[in-house]
């Protein structure tokens, strides 16, 4: 796998992490549906750490890939 291949899918796991944490803040705004707001938020977290190992598998890789081996 490349460095580019993990660099997008850490921003697919951000982008996953970013809307869990939207649609937590909406669920803790609201007295009817508030109960779901730490499971929503608790997947985000879990989105961000997977973000974040792509992100630091991808420091390791070489910015270009060799096409000679």
């Amino acid at each position: 796998m490349t460095r580019e291949e993990r660099l997008s899918m850490a921003n697919t796991a951000m982008d996953k992490a970013t809307q869990l944490a939207r649609d937590a803040e909406f669920h803790a705004r609201s007295y009817e549906s508030r109960h779901r707001a730490q499971p929503l938020a608790a997947a985000g977290a879990l989105w961000v750490s997977i973000a974040r190992a792509h992100a630091d598998i991808a420091t390791l890789l070489p910015a270009t890939e060799d096409t000679d081996v």
